[in-house]
């Protein structure tokens, strides 16, 4: 992305979370302020495109992105559960999930470019969405700073245990960066984890999702945002375990599907194009 301009991509996914609340019913990732952020024309913006958005490609992004946001929600408030009160958001974009946040106790932090975190907060400002006292923000530049450094100054406690979502950034990354926030996770207390999606490699996708595969990754590489890391599950097993930590699922649409899908009947479904994965801090032995 060019340094001064917002991530168009954010822009895309957060789009894609709206559409999710007008569209789907009933939604499997309820997000009231789905639509606010992104402004008062957007909800007729989107039901004048409701047709179009309901071909194939749109709903299956839509199915991607409405999953990946739930699977981590359902994950953070079992691990809230377990004593974990730290929730890191790396490449937060527009998500809103530190603004609705349901878990007392639970402190958000909000990792993102500089460039992307001043557009986001004046699109909060102008929906009139309350920054909560339980956020803070890290705006890291890469080229210029480090993950730890910025999350030293958000107030991030290392003596605690934290859980961290990458959602739809692993791509983004190199496997250097990501082996970075990997070990970095891996360094934390018991309890500690990371959530994160990845994409497949194209020969490991079936003959018909090749070709929409490809227009995709034309569309953010065109965006200035090219995917730059695939992974299979035996690919990135390997990365985990070296920084530490353990695969507690890695699963994909054969057991997100019927987890979240079942009974519907609009076609919203995963395809096989990317995973999630749940690793955790691997316990210290005596």
């Amino acid at each position: 992305m060019e340094p001064s301009r917002p991530s168009q991509t954010a822009l895309t996914m957060a789009t894609l979370r709206a559409a999710h609340q007008l569209l789907d019913q009933p939604p499997i990732f309820i997000d009231p302020l789905a639509l606010p952020i992104l402004g008062p024309g957007k909800e007729e913006e989107l039901r004048a495109q409701a047709e179009a958005l309901k071909a194939p490609g749109p709903r299956i992004l839509r199915a991607t992105s409405a999953v990946r946001n739930r699977y981590a929600e359902d994950a953070l408030a079992v691990a809230v559960a377990g004593g974990v009160d730290q929730y890191v958001l790396l490449g937060a974009g527009l998500d809103t999930f530190a603004y609705r946040n349901p878990h007392a106790g639970l402190g958000v932090i909000e990792v993102d470019h500089p460039a992307t975190q001043a557009w986001k907060r004046e699109l909060l400002t102008a929906a009139g969405i309350a920054i909560p006292s339980s956020l803070a923000f890290a705006a890291v530049d890469f080229e210029m700073d480090t993950l730890a450094d910025g999350l030293t100054r958000a107030g991030f406690a290392w003596d605690r245990p934290a859980l961290f979502a990458l959602l739809g950034v692993s791509m983004y990354l190199t496997v250097d960066a990501l082996t970075d926030v990997l070990r970095l996770v891996g360094g934390l207390p018991t309890g500690s984890g990371v959530i994160l999606d990845y994409i497949l490699p194209p020969e490991h996708l079936t003959e018909w999702l090749r070709a929409p595969f490809q227009a995709l990754t034309d569309r953010v590489a065109a965006q200035g945002e090219p995917w730059r890391t695939l992974f299979t599950p035996d690919t990135l097993t390997p990365h985990l375990e070296a920084a530490g930590l353990v695969v507690a699922e890695d699963v994909g649409p054969a057991e997100l599907n019927p987890r979240y899908f079942t009974g519907r009947d609009d076609a919203l479904a995963l395809v096989g194009v990317s995973r999630l994965v749940h690793a955790q801090v691997a316990p210290t032995t005596a």
